[in-house]
């Protein structure tokens, strides 16, 4: 498991890996690469949930019947994306009928503040992340850097902390410099922490290990969605992204493995894969 495991990674360790920067192939192997006859560690269920977008087609007609079938299928925790309009109180009874937690949330930073704050508590959540943002110069990236610091501090004061979730386009240089890079550079380390999607890191170029060791402790959750041969989205341990060696570098850490498929054809069936994947891989 990732808890007793950890004692043969310490902080040092892991800040002083000499990592080259890698090719994307580096992130990315044939199924069944890892040997799995030495693999030991695994992801304990309390670290699994899954990303209530995936599932925004059923949620809106059926949040109890969808939320519901989550719960039988194994979950314990989702993560937010919206209340499809019900109103937090409302969507916070489903969710405790259902025996889930709503542990993190995506939410916007720009809109009322206070009201997103408030929401957030009542749903029970205890970390949140800034979901999307994409600017055409640095400048304006150093900006919202600001304004995730000034989020984040108010977050913190209500017992919640307050991150970023990555697509690719971070991963590509303005005037020869990554969004990524002046992000976490111009964020607070101590109350900005960092949820990594890997299908996107990937896509833009990105080792997520090699992200992870960049930025220890500030990575503490996944998005994990897998990608085919030929880049295209697919259910989690379906495709090509080696996910034990990820989860071997860093499981330890990572509070949250969170499944997500944008577009998934089957909703349910994206959601019971992903759980049965991060319940049985071994790294």
């Amino acid at each position: 498991m990732c808890g007793p495991q950890a004692e043969q990674y310490s902080r040092r360790t892991i800040l002083n890996v000499a990592t080259a920067a890698l090719a994307v192939g580096a992130a990315v192997a044939l199924p069944g690469t890892a040997d799995a006859a030495t693999a030991r560690r695994r992801i304990p269920l309390d670290k699994i949930s899954i990303q209530l977008y995936s599932l925004r087609s059923l949620l809106q007609n059926d949040p109890e019947g969808t939320l519901s079938a989550l719960a039988d299928i194994g979950y314990r925790k989702v993560e937010l994306a919206g209340t499809y309009g019900r109103g937090a109180t409302e969507f916070r009874a489903i969710l405790d009928r259902c025996h889930l937690k709503a542990s993190s949330t995506h939410v916007g930073i720009d809109g009322d503040l206070n009201q997103a704050i408030a929401d957030a508590k009542i749903l029970g959540n205890t970390l949140a992340n800034v979901p999307y943002a994409k600017f055409a110069t640095i400048a304006e990236w150093e900006a919202f850097a600001g304004r995730v610091n000034t989020a984040a501090a108010a977050f913190r004061k209500a017992g919640i902390e307050l991150g970023y979730h990555n697509h690719a386009h971070e991963f590509a240089p303005i005037g020869g410099v990554l969004p990524y890079d002046v992000l976490t550079a111009k964020t607070n380390k101590r109350t900005v922490h960092l949820e990594i999607d890997l299908f996107w890191a990937v896509t833009g170029g990105a080792d997520p290990v090699r992200l992870f060791r960049q930025h220890y402790p500030r990575v503490t959750q996944y998005h994990v969605k897998d990608m085919t041969a030929d880049g295209q989205m697919t259910d989690p341990g379906t495709g090509v992204i080696d996910f034990r060696r990820i989860f071997a570098a860093s499981c330890h850490d990572i509070r949250e493995f969170i499944v997500e498929h944008d577009q998934p054809t089957d909703p349910l069936n994206t959601a019971k894969v992903g759980f049965e994947y991060l319940r049985t891989v071994r790294f």
